[in-house]
């Protein structure tokens, strides 16, 4: 039954193989039940309701990811867009969590009908390539700067905005530990390097603190008094549903947060899959991904189930290279990596004691120095290109606002245009876009 439904004879994979492909995927993706409720606590919501939406959201969507497309790729909330929730939503906007978690829904809503309706290609095709390569790179600085600064590496400093902390500080410490681990688990390729590095991370962080180094400081792992809980925290669910008043109450507001979210996702997810396909040599005659458009609508539709359960945009995650590399070419590949996301569910208090922000680091970095790779497929040469990726990237992490990089940057690629007569080049809907950001930079929306 499962051969006739996924499968497996036609892809050239076997039962087995699709299931270890899901462990290992599950294990590559894993490092977000610690990440996410990190940067999401950091926005006031509690970290115990965020890892049971991070582990049921993310386990719903790689299931419907795996029935619905077929397709071996993990989903959970992504890197990025849980720091444009937090840092410029929530923090930046003045925003309640409530209000983001329905801005996310909505933009899920949003999602799913340009998937529907066929309006991906229009805008794909509207915004620069370039641009877009940019954006994911300005993303990657920005996780890494997060994650240097959560573990005290990176400090603020009255006369220099920001410095170096002291190395010597247990947090500090500990995450330059784990950096150093990270890296060289994944310059050799070990499978699974993210999350191997935090576990050794983690268990040396523990060792730390029974010895006394760093012990008493919240930011240092430490063993909980138990390791297995039935008693799960349900606050989040539904929580967005709170949020809708303050949401319509500054429609500019409104605007550029479903901009932010939308803009960040198409193309975070666009790229991810179509990717992930070719990987798995999902590929017709004219180089199109074959059932891409069930992927995306899958992906629209977890979401919709992030938002639900109370979490930020939940997304497609290149990590599930991983398995596709170990020979996973059907759904179950997602569903069982889904299953395993469940199940997660019951080790809250282990995954909460152990992966704190200095634990968590390497994750950011490592994922921040993959994600600068999008840079050497950008024309240098152009000027118009240089200038306005360089101040997406700078502006985005000067100004801790993912979404006023993105502005930044569609700016000056507009007056560069100007000034070098390309400007009819550019097609209506990137001025209008660029418009909403001269408004959003000068007055503060």
């Amino acid at each position: 039954m499962l051969d006739n439904f996924f499968k497996f004879k036609e892809n050239g994979t076997d039962f087995k193989t699709e299931i270890l492909a899901g462990i290992t995927t599950f294990l590559a993706m894993a490092y977000i039940l610690g990440v996410n409720p990190v940067i999401l606590g950091d926005g006031g919501m509690p970290v115990t309701g965020v890892f049971f939406a991070t582990a049921v959201a993310s386990g719903v969507a790689c299931i419907i990811m795996g029935l619905v497309a077929k397709y071996p790729v993990g989903l959970a909330p992504g890197m990025g867009l849980n720091a444009l929730f937090t840092y410029t939503i929530i923090l930046g906007m003045g925003n309640t969590w409530e209000t983001a978690l329905a801005a996310v829904f909505i933009s899920s809503i949003i999602f799913l009908i340009i998937t529907i309706s066929g309006l991906r290609e229009a805008i794909l095709n509207a915004i620069p390539i370039d641009l877009k390569l940019g954006i994911g790179a300005a993303i990657g600085f920005f996780l890494a700067f997060l994650g240097l600064k959560g573990a005290g590496i990176i400090v603020d400093d009255p006369s220099t905005l920001v410095a170096m902390g002291s190395l010597m500080s247990a947090p500090a410490l500990l995450a330059l530990i784990g950096i150093i681990i990270t890296l060289v688990l994944y310059v050799r390729k070990v499978p699974a390097a993210v999350f191997v590095g935090l576990v050794i991370t983690a268990i040396i962080g523990v060792i730390f603190t029974a010895l006394g180094f760093g012990a008493g400081d919240m930011l240092m792992p430490a063993v909980p008094a138990e390791f297995i809980t039935t008693n799960f925290d349900l606050s989040l669910f539904a929580g967005f549903t709170k949020g809708f008043g303050q949401l319509f109450s500054n429609i500019p507001n409104l605007i550029m947060m479903l901009f932010s979210l939308v803009f960040v996702t198409f193309f975070d997810t666009t790229g991810t899959l179509m990717a992930l396909g070719r990987q798995c040599g999902f590929i017709d005659e004219e180089g199109q991904a074959v059932g891409i458009e069930n992927a995306f609508l899958a992906d629209a539709v977890g979401g919709i189930v992030g938002a639900i359960f109370g979490t930020s945009t939940v997304t497609a995650y290149v990590e599930s290279a991983t398995g596709i590399g170990l020979g996973g070419k059907t759904g179950l590949t997602a569903v069982v990596t889904g299953i395993l996301f469940i199940l997660s569910i019951f080790f809250a208090p282990l995954v909460l004691g152990l992966f704190t922000s200095p634990v968590t680091c390497a994750a950011l970095v490592i994922v921040g120095i993959l994600m600068i790779g999008q840079l050497k497929e950008i024309e240098w040469d152009n000027l118009i290109v240089a200038a306005s990726v360089f101040m997406t990237i700078v502006m985005m992490i000067l100004t801790y606002s993912i979404s006023l990089g993105i502005a930044w940057g569609f700016v000056v690629y507009a007056v560069a245009s100007l000034a070098t007569g390309k400007a009819k080049e550019l097609g209506w809907a990137i001025w209008l876009m660029v418009i909403v950001f001269v408004i959003y930079l000068f007055f503060g929306l």
